[in-house]
């Protein structure tokens, strides 16, 4: 996989807290400090929506599994689920006690999930009325930072150097202690394997049934910076970002460099999104996202379907 930038974006928000494919990667989102959401088609540049009403700025967003509706999280407290056509808010969450870090539907898009500064994890319900979570995990010492959530499970990642799993199913919390505060957890596309980034500068892959460390993956700088991580549809490669501005690449198998790709010389590379799909990758940095794929055949494929 030779990776090259295909387009750069700018998206006029301020500083980009997050950038995010939809559910079969035609489309994507941005949040950031202007307080606002961008849906955008990042093969022709071209700013389609753009959706205001936090009171702060936007720190995660993703979409349904039907492309219908947002969920946004802000450090103003709230969670706000939104209509895509409309750009109205349908409904604003409040029951957080600080900064919202993290948010993810789940894969029906009947539960939104949002995990917070406060410790806590919250589920809510899309589809009633009801202004406060169905359900609270409050196991986390620290801040979490990220979450991802598959049709029974949520992994959640945390300041406490903890990366917590909650079985739907059986209401039970497995938890794997890493040893440095974690800025990313993103699982691998077979389910089997937990991809962690953490503050130490080290990303790992642990076997998710028990915890076991597969393998390391070394030479990006994260510190103390919310720096996202993942690994490639085919299972062969993981991706990170980092604080001086590169997008790395390894091979997931022998933990060797692939590429070292630079999105901003010198500024953080926080937040990146693969493809479901295709060898294709977002990044974020400072004002911009950019667009990693193979050719420009890729992207006209793409945008075709």
């Amino acid at each position: 996989m030779d990776l090259q930038c295909l387009n750069t974006i700018d998206c006029n928000q301020g500083a980009v807290r997050a950038v995010r494919f939809n559910v079969d990667g035609s489309y994507c989102l941005t949040c950031g400090s202007d307080k606002k959401i961008k849906l955008w088609n990042p093969y022709k540049k071209l700013l389609l929506k753009t959706y205001g009403g936090h009171g702060n700025e936007v720190l995660d967003t993703c979409g349904s599994c039907d492309s219908s509706q947002i969920v946004s999280c802000s450090s103003d407290k709230s969670v706000i689920v939104w209509d895509v056509s409309t750009g109205q808010p349908l409904r604003r969450l409040r029951s957080h006690a600080a900064s919202v870090t993290c948010v993810k539907f789940n894969e029906e898009s009947t539960m939104a999930i949002s995990g917070s500064i406060d410790n806590t994890v919250m589920c809510w319900d899309t589809r009633s009325r009801a202004q406060v979570p169905f359900q609270v995990m409050k196991e986390a010492k620290d801040s979490i930072t990220s979450l991802k959530v598959t049709d029974h499970e949520i992994l959640t990642g945390s300041v406490d150097c903890s990366v917590r799993r909650y079985d739907l199913r059986n209401a039970r919390c497995d938890a794997d202690f890493v040893g440095a505060a974690i800025t990313s957890v993103s699982l691998s596309h077979d389910g089997q394997c937990v991809l962690v980034n953490s503050s130490d500068n080290i990303a790992r892959l642990l076997d998710k049934s028990s915890g076991e460390l597969l393998g390391e993956f070394t030479g990006h700088k994260i510190d103390n910076m919310n720096i996202e991580s993942d690994i490639l549809n085919d299972d062969n490669c993981v991706v990170s970002g980092s604080k001086t501005g590169e997008l790395w690449c390894w091979d997931l198998v022998s933990a060797e460099v692939k590429h070292k790709l630079i999105h901003t010389p010198g500024k953080v590379l926080n937040s990146l999104s693969v493809h479901p799909r295709k060898d294709i990758i977002l990044t974020a940095s400072v004002m911009t996202i950019k667009v990693w794929g193979e050719s420009m055949e890729t992207v006209e494929d793409s945008e075709s379907k």
